[in-house]
């Protein structure tokens, strides 16, 4: 990447002053919002498929090939909407859009418990949660977080994802729970009225526009460069983190969605499965707090390198593992990898390409996560039939992971300055 990045002509937005006290307690509000709009995205996102994925392919009489090429479309299809949802949170800020989204997702969700009968309408539902849950939402809870902060941005992030890890822990926990004593109809039909009842409003009351541009330059506003996204896509930096992050949610997305059968394979049952997720993610904690720590000192591409490394190994013995003990070992790895990749894609954006056009890089960078979670659980259900195992995709794709790692470990960056440094 260049050493010195400039925003070009045209990419200049004026900024409102940062305030300590009082922007200081809305951005960290805008945290805990972000963190709860993440956890809102869960029904759109494969690991939150995945919870109802068994008892819904045997509720519907569906081949899993079938479902997954239903889930490759759908996905694919809800990517583009990642690009209007980071124009639209650009252009008319955050509180309204965001609010927006999140009925929208409610509604569908409560709609996928009681009408998702045929392959037609399955697939409509499903492209419907994938374009609003795990696109549209998703930009905009990672926007509420990063435009919030400036310096502090990759503290705010590593405090922003222990609370999703948190947060996530209890949602697999409860919705695993539902499923299994109520069924996968009405535990979504519980998270759809969550969504609209509980969420929607929370937004509307808490999530503030602090330091996202929508001020005027009479107000004490400075202002404040950050490239544009047809120069952010010309960078290294770009595609290299973007590209991990994207072959990371291609691995975890085709293991999410059938997590359930790799499990089965290997002689756990469904309960294991369920603790594994739970397990996992609270496991992602160590990762998140050491990426923050060692973030002081060692720059992001090294330490997405250790992270991509720490993943590779973890697919490598994951075919091998047949006794509890292993298990665990397996979830500390792609826990303590899949923190330390979260936060650092989270927060590189805005430290390297600045506020300026933040939606639209995160909505691009965005878009490539969502396209390889679509490629995933095809090539997973796919070596399923092929090979009658999980096992042979799981030993090819980890030394693409550890390639990204090496990627990183090349790559130099370039904070860009903020206002007034």
């Amino acid at each position: 990447m260049p050493s010195s990045p400039q925003a070009p002509s045209g990419s200049v937005l004026v900024l409102p002053a940062y305030d300590e006290k009082t922007g200081g307690i809305r951005a960290w509000i805008n945290v805990v919002i972000g963190a709860l709009l993440m956890l809102a995205t869960l029904p759109g996102r494969t690991q939150g498929l995945g919870l109802i994925t068994e008892p819904m392919l045997r509720d519907l009489h569906l081949d899993r090939v079938v479902y997954a090429n239903i889930n490759l479309w759908a996905t694919l299809l809800g990517s583009v909407f990642c690009f209007p949802a980071g124009w639209l949170l650009d252009r008319f800020g955050l509180r309204y859009v965001t609010a927006t989204i999140v009925l929208l997702l409610g509604v569908v969700v409560w709609r996928m418990s009681g009408h998702a009968g045929s392959v037609v309408v399955l697939f409509l539902l499903v492209m419907l949660t994938r374009a609003i849950g795990q696109s549209a939402l998703s930009v905009a809870s990672i926007t509420a977080v990063a435009k919030s902060f400036g310096k502090r941005v990759g503290v705010a992030m590593s405090v922003y994802t222990v609370l999703l890890s948190l947060f996530f822990a209890g949602a697999f926990t409860w919705v695993g729970r539902e499923v299994r004593t109520v069924g996968w109809r009405t535990a979504w039909m519980e998270v759809g009225f969550a969504l609209i009842v509980g969420v929607t409003p929370l937004v509307l009351l808490f999530l503030s526009d602090v330091n996202t541009g929508k001020s005027s330059p009479g107000n004490g506003a400075s202002r404040s460069t950050g490239v544009a996204l047809k120069d952010a896509l010309r960078t290294p930096a770009f595609w290299v983190f973007g590209g991990a992050a994207a072959m990371y949610g291609l691995v975890s997305s085709g293991l999410g969605l059938f997590n359930e059968a790799v499990l089965a394979e290997r002689g756990f049952d469904q309960k294991t499965y369920h603790t594994l997720l739970a397990t996992t993610t609270l496991i992602s904690l160590g990762g998140q707090l050491l990426c923050g720590a060692f973030s002081v000192r060692w720059p992001m591409p090294r330490l997405l390198a250790v992270a991509m490394f720490l993943y590779g190994i973890a697919l490598l013995v994951l075919p091998f593992v047949r006794i509890l003990p292993q298990l665990w070992g397996f979830a500390a790895l792609a826990g303590v990898s899949g923190g330390m990749v979260t936060v650092l894609f989270f927060a590189v954006w805005r430290q390297v390409f600045g506020p300026a056009h933040l939606g639209r890089i995160q909505g691009a960078a965005q878009m490539l996560t969502v396209f390889a979670s679509a490629v995933g659980p095809l090539v997973f259900a796919n070596s399923a039939r092929m090979f009658g195992s999980y096992s042979p995709t799981l030993l090819f794709l980890s030394p693409i992971v550890l390639f990204f790692g090496i990627a990183a470990w090349r790559t130099k960056i370039h904070i860009l300055p903020e206002p007034g440094s």
